[in-house]
């Protein structure tokens, strides 16, 4: 694994990401904040052994188990801090607390389940190529929550994403106006049992 690479790839697919454009401080440190991201979320993924990815790190996802458990209160309150400070501003990172409310909201509140936080794949690697990123990654997914018997929930902003979520398998659970202006879609994948 390249973790730096990973951090890199991983800042320049959020860049394409309605949510991330609209948290991160636009400033003169801009880059630093999208890398500063990046690397919080590869991190927070591969200390809860949540990150996958393709051979050559083009396609990257963030696949966490959740149970209704979550973190405690100072540990994200100090990630929180710091993501403030060195992402969003103030201002910004209380509005992205806000909706991320709701977003949460839509998941089950209790039992286990596979939850979609990040998929993104490098624009060279798109669409139907012999390197197929996209369905391995997706192939990857099916088949831990085909061996654990776990739904997986994942949601988007982007119309396309999510018909392609659906062209998956992936079923539609509801469409919300996002403060943006944009539709959110969450979706849910149930695996066939074993």
């Amino acid at each position: 694994m390249n973790k730096d690479r990973i951090i890199k790839n991983v800042a320049t697919l959020l860049k394409e990401i309605p949510t991330s454009m609209e948290v991160v401080k636009d400033d003169h440190k801009k880059e630093e904040r999208f890398n500063y991201l990046a690397k919080h979320m590869v991190e927070k993924a591969i200390k809860r052994d949540a990150l996958i990815t393709c051979d050559d790190d083009s396609g990257i996802a963030i696949f966490f188990e959740e149970n209704g458990h979550t973190e405690g209160f100072w540990s994200e309150l100090l990630g929180d801090l710091k993501l403030a400070l060195n992402v969003t501003g103030l201002k910004k990172g209380l509005k992205a607390l806000k909706t991320q409310k709701f977003v949460k909201q839509q998941r089950p509140n209790s039992g286990s389940y596979l939850y979609c936080w990040f998929w993104g794949i490098l624009e060279d690697a798109r669409g139907v190529t012999d390197k197929k990123t996209a369905y391995k990654m997706k192939d990857i997914m099916f088949n831990i929550a085909k061996e654990k018997q776990l739904p997986i929930y994942a949601e988007t902003r982007i119309r396309r994403v999510s018909v392609a979520y659906r062209r998956y398998g992936f079923e539609l659970l509801k469409e919300w106006p996002h403060p943006s202006g944009d539709t959110m879609y969450f979706m849910k994948y149930t695996p066939q049992k074993n």
